[in-house]
């Protein structure tokens, strides 16, 4: 689609209407990049320039943003920045995110002579990047935006690095005959829907159907494909239980009886036992990863399996196969649902029965911790408690570690409205990433799930959101350190904690609610268990960025993986 006309153009007039033509609503950046692009934006288009107070912030929440919405998000940074901006970048990788980066980069003309801030970054982008490319004549900026855009959104999703010439990307000064020629296609995930051989349809669907104990486990690509509705479909035509990664927690609600939960290293225990105890496990948009199987051991290698994926080199890369079928998520369930036998799922009446006894032993062992009325509050409470109080149209952003072990284990989704999003591995992220979600979907709550070591890496951004009026609301598990390190710790002292070893993963004591309103934000400090439930609808109704600090008991740790 051609939004302008073929003639001599500054650079950043073609990127401020190609950005607003993909319908880009924000782009994150530490300042200074691109400095006449952002006069244009805001003399030619409604892109909000967020500026925040990290690159990595930036990144963090372009990658929010870009979950949410489904949408590349756009983060930029100048050269001194870029490593920076690199080391963001790194969770979008790993959860296949489309996240667009742009920084600044070396000039020709000085090159190798030791100009001030001078690094080449450009492969420091290469591991965490499908596609990391220079733009050193504007002429090229029109062909290479779209590339990042098609490159960003197609296949197994991922992030894009760009690098304009000049410390700030100054080629964007540059003239050059340019027109902004958008491909609107490529402005969202999935751009396209690759269709499966129907043979290879009807063989994984043959299997489940013969199969007596099938499980299938759902991972981000389902999320991405917006499959979870046919994947639950399938599911309860052909009576098939369904457990999910982290990043595909959301694929099925918790509340569904054939949900097991989410399976793995951070997992619950009904998932895990599931899946040892299938005859055919059926991945679908998994990477079958270390996190997803429990290093290989959830299911163990060996068992029979189907794995279905848009990525050619995912499938069969750690499993043996007995089926394997290419293609989008969504196209190949909906297939699979075009010629099911549902009278295969009365041979499953067992395995039902089996699975419904695994969900009521997790929900009876798990059952004195989510309803504790401890003070220090137990951290399974606020997850008991967000299950029951999250609003139906909810969007969840979760941090890694603890955070991640809590609500990936002990938090449902009661509908197939509310959204779950999670940190592919590094700590901080969460708060950052709520920040951009909030600004994908502003109609939507967003709601954080943090403990305090998360939240400290990025706190300063509290004064971003609150600038911004972007009003997230943010939880802080608040317990006084990172005691997923307790254990480990121990350990290295001999088996007992003593002064010396907590001094490794503790903190000062904090009250973040009112560090929070030091800052503009709503603040509100909870020390009492039944004050949850009021504290997230206050926080909810205040439309303005809001920090509920739960004071939580540092001796709670979060439930292993079982193997």
């Amino acid at each position: 689609m051609t939004i302008g006309h073929n003639q001599k153009r500054i650079g950043a007039e073609i990127i401020a209407d190609m950005l607003a033509g993909y319908g880009v609503t924000h782009v994150f950046m530490v300042p200074a990049v691109l400095r006449r692009t952002f006069a244009e934006m805001e003399r030619r288009t409604s892109i909000a320039r967020i500026h925040c107070h990290g690159e990595k912030s930036a990144a963090y929440m372009a990658d929010g943003y870009a979950r949410a919405s489904g949408k590349p998000g756009v983060c930029m940074a100048q050269v001194i920045g870029a490593l920076n901006l690199a080391a963001g970048l790194r969770d979008a990788f790993l959860a296949h995110s489309p996240v667009i980066a742009i920084t600044g980069g070396r000039d020709p003309k000085t090159k190798f002579r030791k100009v001030y801030q001078e690094i080449d970054d450009v492969p420091a982008f290469e591991p965490v990047t499908k596609f990391n490319a220079t733009i050193d004549d504007v002429a090229r900026v029109p062909d290479m935006l779209r590339q990042a855009f098609r490159v960003a959104t197609t296949g197994a999703p991922g992030p894009v690095h760009l690098q304009f010439r000049g410390n700030e990307g100054q080629v964007d000064l540059e003239e050059a005959e340019m027109e902004p020629l958008v491909e609107p296609q490529f402005a969202r995930v999935p751009p396209f829907r690759p269709e499966p051989e129907a043979a290879h349809v009807r063989a994984a669907l043959d299997l489940l159907q013969k199969a007596e104990r099938p499980i299938f486990v759902a991972g981000g690509g389902v999320r991405a494909s917006g499959a979870g509705r046919e994947l639950t479909a399938l599911a309860e035509a052909l009576q098939i239980p369904v457990a999910t990664s982290l990043n595909g927690k959301d694929s099925i609600p918790g509340t569904n009886p054939l949900s097991v939960g989410v399976v793995g290293s951070y997992s619950r225990e009904s998932a895990n036992r599931a899946v040892n105890r299938a005859d055919l496990v059926c991945f679908i948009g998994s990477e079958t990863g270390g996190m997803t199987t429990h290093f290989w051991a959830v299911p163990k290698i060996g068992t029979p399996a189907i794995q279905i994926d848009i990525d050619p080199e995912s499938i069969g890369r750690n499993y043996p196969l007995q089926a394997s079928v290419l293609g989008d998520a969504k196209t190949v369930l909906v297939k699979m649902l075009g010629q099911i036998d549902k009278s295969s799922a009365a041979r499953r009446a067992p395995w039902i029965k089996e699975i419904a006894a695994l969900r009521a032993e997790f929900s009876a062992k798990y059952k004195p911790m989510l309803e504790s009325d401890a003070v220090p509050i137990h951290p399974a409470r606020i997850c008991g408690e967000l299950t029951r109080h999250m609003p139906d149209d909810a969007i969840v952003v979760v941090d890694t570690g603890h955070a991640g072990m809590w609500m990936g284990g002990l938090y449902d989704l009661r509908n197939a409205a509310q959204s779950y999003m999670r940190s592919a591995g590094h700590l901080g992220w969460a708060f950052p990433a709520g920040i951009g979600a909030k600004a994908a979907c502003p109609e939507r709550p967003v709601v954080v799930f943090t403990g305090d070591a998360g939240f400290w890496y990025h706190i300063g951004e509290v004064e971003t959101a609150v600038r911004w009026n972007i009003p997230s609301v943010t939880i802080v598990n608040n317990n006084g350190g990172g005691n997923q390190s307790k254990r480990g710790f121990d350990r290295a002292y001999g088996g007992e904690a003593n002064n010396r070893s907590r001094e490794l993963w503790t903190y000062n004591p904090m009250n973040f609610a009112r560090l929070a309103e030091d800052m503009g934000a709503l603040g509100i400090r909870v020390e009492r268990p039944d004050e949850i439930g009021p504290a997230l609808a206050r926080a909810i109704a205040a439309k303005r960025p809001a920090v509920i600090d739960v004071a939580t008991d540092i001796e709670a740790l979060a439930p292993t993986a079982v193997a």
